[in-house]
Formats: structure tokens, sequence, C-alpha cells
């Protein structure tokens, strides 16, 4: 006997995307591309679904991606040693070359395969070409003083010509984080940071950081706060509420939402089809930060 109830149910999910999708339609959404997701062919696959579907129905998706274990992976090989400061690699001369090589030719070209074969038109670039990401050495601050990581770069400037051109025309850019000063010297840049300050660039709707975690998590209460506002995280910080690695993600969303980005979401990128749960349905699986609780349509739910 054929199952109305199972089909009624798609039909009901379909019109629940309906509002978000004319919001959004015509709207640029960057995506920081990494993490577990990066790590199974099932998550892979599903990942790639979710933005090629995006492309599809009139949004503009924009990926940035990491490739740490990757990286490291190659490193090993090599025998080279890698070392961390607060999460970031050391990156001499050597290490550079292989991070280079690694993200820009193997990373970022698997994923532009991907989506290919998911009947998206991805192009591959990097913060390289035509000068996307002009950067200068970044220093990070330990216990009051300034460490050189070597060839680890902060972005001084973005160039979105190209990038736009590509993202509003059929193709979806798929962008490595690496970038140049002013000399020409490559540079590995974190790709939080250059999915914050592209979408910024860009003046994106969204950004979208997929991570291990199911996003902001109530530390007191044990529950997932699904939206927050820019007030709310300094506060849950200052309150204890927000803590560990969690805090530079929450305040690298803050940051770019102060800057104009209308929505940011931190969600599991473990968890199958993450993307569309979170930006279809009116509840969402991870946390979204923004400047106000202000919903899109009247059925979404922001508290």
């Amino acid at each position: 006997m054929f199952d109305y109830a199972e089909i009624i149910k798609k039909a009901e999910i379909l019109v629940e995307a309906l509002p978000y999708i004319q919001a959004l339609s015509g709207k640029t959404v960057v995506i920081k591309y990494g993490g577990s997701a990066m790590l199974t062919p099932e998550l892979k696959n599903c990942v790639m679904e979710d933005i090629t579907l995006l492309k599809f129905i009139g949004l503009n998706p924009v990926i940035v991606h990491g490739g740490g274990p990757d990286i490291t992976k190659t490193l090993d090989i090599l025998n080279i040693k890698s070392d961390f400061v607060n999460g970031l690699r050391i990156t001499d001369m050597q290490t550079m070359e292989v991070a280079q090589m690694v993200l820009i030719g193997k990373t970022n070209k698997e994923i532009v395969s991907l989506i290919n074969q998911k009947g998206g038109k991805a192009i591959g670039i990097s913060g390289v070409d035509d000068m996307l990401f002009q950067c200068e050495k970044h220093y990070e601050i330990v216990n009051g003083k300034k460490v050189d990581l070597g060839y680890v770069g902060h972005i001084t400037n973005i160039n979105t010509y190209a990038l736009e051109l590509l993202a509003k025309d059929r193709y979806i850019p798929v962008v490595a984080p690496i970038g140049t000063d002013k000399n020409g010297q490559s540079y590995n840049i974190n790709a939080d940071t250059v999915a914050a300050e592209l979408a910024i660039a860009l003046k994106a709707e969204k950004l979208i950081l997929l991570t291990d975690v199911e996003g902001v998590r109530d530390s007191r209460e044990g529950k997932i706060l699904h939206a927050i506002t820019c007030k709310d995280v300094h506060r849950l910080i200052e309150d204890g509420v927000i803590v560990g690695g969690m805090i530079p993600k929450v305040l690298g969303c803050v940051h770019a939402v102060e800057k104009g980005v209308g929505r940011t979401h931190i969600i599991d990128g473990r968890i199958p089809h993450c993307i569309l749960l979170e930006i279809f349905t009116n509840k969402g699986i991870g946390t979204m930060i923004t400047q106000e609780l202000k919903p899109y349509h009247e059925k979404e739910k922001l508290i």
C-alpha cells in the first residue's frame, strides 16, 4: 500500500525550507569546511551535496577549507616535525612548501572534484590567485610576549573581484587559505580566520563554520544554545558558560557579525547534511550568532 504519510512528511520538509530559500536567494554564504567533516567519504559526500544544492536553488556558496590532517600526514612521511603554539602550526620554509603543496595541490582539488561529481561547477583557487589575500607575518602572543611562528600570516587586504565574478556566475569557488605578502612570499593562514574575513569582504549573509562539536553548549545546563546575540556571547564568556576552545570561534563569529555579516553559524560537521538542517529548518541543529534575534519568517524558532 502506498505510504501517503511518508510522502506528505517529505513535502512538509520542503515547504518548511521555502521561506529560507526565498530569503537567501542571490545571497552569498561562506562555508568553512574542515574537521571531522573531511575525514570520511560519507560525510564528504553529504557536505558536497549540500553545497551543490545551495547553488542550484539560487544561493552563492563560497568554500574555505582547512587541511591540517593532510599537512601533518605529509610532514610525517617526510620526517618533518610539527610544533604548535595556541593551535597554530609553527611553519618554517620547508613546512610552508609542504603546506602550500598539500592545500592547493591536493586538498583543494579533491574538494573541487567531489563537487563536480555532484553536478556542480567548482573552481579551486588560493589566496595567491589575483592577490586574493594579501598578508603579513603573524606573531602569536604567549604570556605577554610575541612568538614568531615563521610563515604564518594574517590578512591585511582582500581583493574579492575575481572571486565575486565566479560566485555570482555559475561557479562554486573553493578557496585554499594561503596568501602572499607584498614581496610574493607565501604564508599559511588559519582557515577559520580566512573564512570570517572573506565573509566580511564579500558582504555575506551567512558564515558557517563546520566543527567537531554540536554548537555552543550551556556548560551549566548541558543544552545547545540554538540562537544567541553578540551581546549574549560576551555575557556567556564572562559567566563561564562559553569556555575553552569555543571562545575564539564565537569571538570570530561576533567579529564577522559586527562587520556586517547577517548570521553566523557553528555546526557539527559530523552530522550528515548538517548545512541543510541548519539553514533550512525552523530551529536548526547548531548555534546561530547574530546582532539581534530577528526571524526570517514567523515560524522560525530563535529562542
